[in-house]
């Protein structure tokens, strides 16, 4: 006996609701975007944190105990890095003030021009020749450093919302840490007994797959910033860099990696400028050396970055989320067009959720006689 045929308006209730179901989110979306995007990434480090905390209350015997470790720990690694890069940071800025002066930078910016335009086509030349004796001159970059420092009276306020986030993220990281398993009985406890074991299969697969893409990614990371930092460290040694803060450098090099297609350029920027600082004005570095030490920075990061696209990502990022490389690319496109580098950075694990939640509905279609 054929099934009776569905009320055309009953689906068309249906599509009514939908429709002003995302017009709903749509509208309030401005106001609740913050809190959703810190539950996002507070269950990407709970995803990467859960295996520890498990096998800590298994040790413990208290889950309280086992996430308060845990928490503690990273907190004080996390403490540790900053504490020491502020230390630094600062030693390095006292140095550059106490030797700065502004003829001698002057000079030396314009020797390095003259050094990057001298390989250039003699067309290219003239058009940058006439473009920079405007740009770079000393009234110019006495601008320059003052709009720096207008920017830099806007700090204390970005540093209050990142301070205000992280809490925020901490505070719900240690929340769904520490209810993460009542969170999902209670999930499954809404679902009819029949779907039970789909919906146990489900959040089992979406958990393997966002913690394989992130503990991926954090290999990846690290053997960014290893390479990073051996590169920074032979470029002192071949072409006498002059560089400081290295593995700092490196460091950030290999968390910026986390962001797809990023990945270690960002390192570059930095160590760019500690060049130029370090080097610029001084008498014995001519701007030829500095524009060889620039070439030689953005050289090395190249390389870093295509050991790091054709060798390790593909190893250890791609095949943990079973994904056509050219779809991880349109995912990382849609992302970011979307929502910028943040976007681009929960794109891959939100393309795979989605791949797992239609393998499984398409399995429980069908499927359907045995439910």
């Amino acid at each position: 006996m054929n099934p009776a045929p569905k009320d055309p308006f009953q689906r068309f209730y249906r599509l009514i609701l939908i429709l002003l179901g995302i017009g709903f989110v749509t509208l309030i979306w401005p106001y609740i975007a913050n809190v959703i995007w810190l539950l996002v990434f507070a269950f990407l480090f709970t995803t990467v944190l859960l295996p520890i905390v498990d096998w800590l209350e298994g040790r413990f015997r208290s889950r309280g105990l086992a996430v308060l470790a845990a928490v503690v720990t990273i907190l004080a690694v996390i403490g540790i890095f900053l504490s020491s890069f502020a230390i630094q940071l600062s030693q390095e800025a006292s140095t550059i003030a106490k030797d700065f002066n502004q003829e001698e930078l002057v000079k030396g910016i314009h020797n390095l021009r003259t050094s990057i335009v001298g390989v250039l086509p003699k067309v290219a030349q003239e058009y940058i020749q006439e473009s920079a004796d405007s740009a770079l001159g000393a009234d110019k970059i006495s601008d320059y450093v003052g709009t720096v420092i207008q920017s830099l009276s806007q700090l204390p306020g970005l540093i209050f919302s990142l301070v205000f986030f992280a809490l925020g993220l901490l505070i719900f990281t240690v929340i769904i840490l520490y209810e993460y398993h009542n969170f999902k009985r209670s999930l499954l406890g809404f679902l009819p007994n029949k779907y039970f074991e789909l919906g146990l299969r489900l959040i089992r697969n979406i958990e393997k797959q966002v913690s394989n893409y992130l503990h991926g990614q954090m290999l990846a990371a690290t053997s960014v910033a290893a390479l990073s930092i051996l590169g920074l460290f032979l470029l002192n040694i071949l072409v006498e860099a002059n560089l400081s803060l290295i593995v700092f450098i490196g460091i950030i090099a290999g968390l910026a990696n986390l962001i797809p297609l990023v990945g270690p350029f960002v390192g570059m920027v930095p160590a760019i400028l500690i060049a130029i600082m370090n080097n610029i004005g001084a008498e014995a570095v001519p701007g030829k050396h500095l524009f060889v030490v620039i070439g030689s920075i953005i050289l090395m990061f190249i390389i870093v970055q295509q050991i790091d696209n054709n060798i390790v990502t593909p190893k250890l990022v791609g095949q943990s989320v079973g994904m056509h490389p050219i779809m991880v690319i349109i995912a990382l496109l849609i992302g970011g067009s979307l929502i910028g580098p943040v976007g681009m950075l929960v794109a891959v694990p939100a393309a795979g959720i989605i791949k797992v939640i239609s393998i499984e509905v398409r399995w429980a279609v069908k499927n359907a006689h045995l439910l």
